[in-house]
């Protein structure tokens, strides 16, 4: 089976980079897309989630912000704000970030940043799940 070059990007530098992608699924806004060597160029905005990395001898998850992807034939590049490995994912940070989250939804103060608070529940949330794929 022919495999994709895969490089997922922050705005710190690559993340994440592997030669032997046999299927990649991401969460785009539209809907799940699974990429396989061979797929049609195809430039799509990604939701905060994962991509499941499946290569010969198994797989990985790897937790995404919102972002983009770029697919071309033979290589999948992954620009995002955030990007962690499930295993290097400190589940006790992601605890403390949705606590902090949630305590500012719940708080009666006009000057908290509701939109804000919402996403970063979304991040840590996602964050615990990819944790616990592993």
């Amino acid at each position: 089976m022919k495999a994709l070059s895969l490089n997922i990007v922050t705005p710190n530098g690559s993340v994440y980079e592997r030669e032997d992608v046999e299927l990649a699924v991401l969460k785009t806004t539209a809907g799940e897309m699974g990429v396989m060597h061979g797929h049609i160029p195809t430039v799509a905005a990604l939701n905060i989630g994962h991509v499941k990395v499946n290569f010969a001898n198994g797989s990985e998850y790897i937790a995404v912000s919102e972002g983009f992807v770029e697919i071309r034939q033979h290589k999948l590049s992954i620009i995002v704000q955030t990007a962690e490995p499930a295993t290097e994912i400190d589940v006790a940070r992601a605890e403390l970030a949705k606590s902090r989250a949630e305590s500012h939804l719940s708080s009666e103060d006009d000057n908290s940043d509701i939109y804000r608070a919402k996403r970063a529940l979304k991040r840590a949330n996602n964050r615990i799940r990819v944790a616990n794929m592993q």
